[in-house]
This record gives structure tokens, sequence and C-alpha cells, in this order.
């Protein structure tokens, strides 16, 4: 196929916090391009990721994939919060498709009278998410009921009858984003939807984030993972020095910042234990992200108003005045 003939454009992948949203770009881009825990709104800024697929005839064509912030209610004091929530719904608007990633099985259980805490917040998500893209007239939205694997197929035509008599989805996806199931079938309607265009990375590119936002996304991945219970969810990664060593390999500086005083013994855990875990896992990543050994130096710091600070929503890509 020639240039002039390729497809390329945007889609935006959004939901309520938790659906699968990262999971599902990481599947798709075939590699890791996005920090994937069980903590709620680990996502805090747009994530680009870059996949090349293919339409039914074979045709190449590329999808950046923008992994959007969970969709929530920030309360007037959540400056943060307010911030990622603007920063998921300008996805919307700049791209081609939307993805409405669903957390199928925790929505049947709020359609059944069974729901945990979790399911009720992400139901209201969840219908936040329907409503936005109503009032947008979004004309290639896509619903995407993620985690099948976890419930039987003949329980998802309830999900899917209390979505498709809203008239706003333009095809409805059953897929696991953890083990592909319905994954395929996907890509190729996502890349029919795609305008033509040439391409907008060069093909072998897999995302568009800056490396030392790369690298500090990936240490607060294994920072949340080690201490989901104990830390807040107010707590951040910055890198401060990136070092191409003249043998080729990197080291990289990191502060973790968190909001009090107190917090600190928990990220650096007892004789640093805790820390020690932590940058291990972070430089193993590092280091099959890199291609090279990375020497990583992790350094915890207090930092009680970082969340109004506006150079660190600049280089989030985060609005600040929202």
């Amino acid at each position: 196929m020639s240039a002039h003939q390729t497809r390329a454009g945007f889609a935006a992948i959004i939901g309520a916090p938790n659906a699968g949203k990262s999971t599902l770009v990481n599947a798709l881009v075939g590699e890791k391009v996005s920090i994937v825990t069980h903590k709620v709104q680990t996502t805090r800024f747009q994530v680009r990721g870059i996949a090349m697929l293919r339409d039914k005839d074979e045709a190449e064509t590329q999808v950046v994939l923008v992994d959007t912030p969970g969709i929530f209610k920030a309360s007037e004091d959540d400056r943060l919060g307010r911030s990622m929530v603007h920063a998921a719904w300008s996805g919307v608007t700049d791209s081609d498709v939307s993805l409405h990633v669903v957390d199928a099985p925790g929505y049947l259980r709020v359609l059944n009278g069974e729901p945990t805490a979790q399911d009720k917040r992400a139901f209201k998500d969840t219908e936040r998410v329907t409503a936005g893209l109503k009032k947008r007239e979004e004309k290639n939205a896509f619903l995407v009921l993620n985690k099948i694997d976890e419930i039987a197929h003949d329980r998802l035509l309830e999900v899917i009858a209390s979505f498709t008599d809203r008239e706003i989805y333009r095809e409805v996806f059953m897929v696991s984003a953890l083990n592909l199931d319905g994954v395929a079938a996907m890509k190729i309607a996502m890349a029919e939807a795609m305008p033509k265009s040439p391409f907008l990375f060069p093909p072998d590119q897999a995302a568009d984030i800056p490396s030392r936002l790369m690298a500090a996304e990936i240490t607060r991945e294994k920072l949340f993972l080690r201490l989901h219970d104990e830390l807040p969810y107010a707590s951040t990664v910055e890198t401060e020095k990136w070092t191409r060593q003249k043998n080729g390999d990197v080291r990289i500086d990191q502060i973790i910042y968190v909001k009090r005083e107190s917090q600190k013994p928990i990220v650096l855990g007892k004789g640093g234990r805790t820390i020690r875990d932590i940058g291990a896992a972070a430089r193993q990543d590092m280091q099959e992200w890199l291609g090279c050994k990375v020497h990583l130096f992790l350094f915890v710091k207090v930092r009680e108003g970082w969340v109004d600070d506006r150079a660190r929503y600049a280089d989030s890509g985060l609005e600040f005045d929202v």
C-alpha cells in the first residue's frame, strides 16, 4: 500500500478507574507502555501507546492509543483529580474513536444487587462516562466490556442490554485485555475506523512519552504495587537526573515525594528493605525497556504541597487551572 493510502489516527481509551484501560493499551501495543496496578487512578495523564494494526484486508494501520486517567467525580478541593478528568475528556475530543472500557463483572454485580463498594463507585463513574459521551454526541464510540474471562458469557447479555438501548455506541466488544480474548476483532474495527493518513510515528515506535517520565512511571507502579494499602494516593515520582555513561549504562536518579514526614519510613521500610525491593523491581523493568544496564538510585523526600505545584502539572502535560 502506498504512503498516501495508509490509515492513521487516535483512539482514546476511557472509562472508570480500574476498568482495565492500561492493560488494554499494553495488549494492543504488544508491549508495556502504561503502568498497571490494582490501585485506582494509577494513570494520571495521557499516555500514548502506538499500535500497528491491520484491517480485514490486512492493510497496516497506525493507531495512537491515548490511555487517559479514569473518569470520576472530582471534588472542588481536588485539583489533581479535576486536572485528570479534564485530561481524559480532552483525549476524547482530540481522537478519531473512543473506546469506553467497562469492568463487566463489577457492572454485573451491581445489576444483580451484589456489588462491592468499589463496584458501586465504578458503576457511578461508568454512568458518568456514558452521559458524557451522549452529551458530546460522539459518533465513533466503541463499548468494550472487559474481564469477560471472569464471568459466564451468557451473563454478559444482561450487561449488553443495559447499554445498547442508549444508542451511543457504534459497536460492542467483549474482551479480556489480560488474556487477549476478543481483542483481535476489536483491532480490525479500530483499524477501519481510522482516517486515511500517512503514519504519524515510525512504525517501530511503541510509545510517545519522554524517557524521564516513563522511567518515573515505572517506579511509581512498583511503589503502588508494593505499598498499595499503606501509602496514600497522593505520592509521586520524579526523575531528577538521567546520565548515559561511557560504557553504555544509564544512571537514573529519582525522588519519591510523599506528603508527610510519617510516610517516609513506610517507603523506606525496616533497614531500607522496602525501597530496595521497589528499586530492584523498577530497575529490572527499565533494563528490559532500555535494553541496557540501569543503575537506579531512589531518594524519599517530603513535599506537602506538590499537588498544588503548577510546575508538576506542566511536566506531566496536565492543565493546572481547570
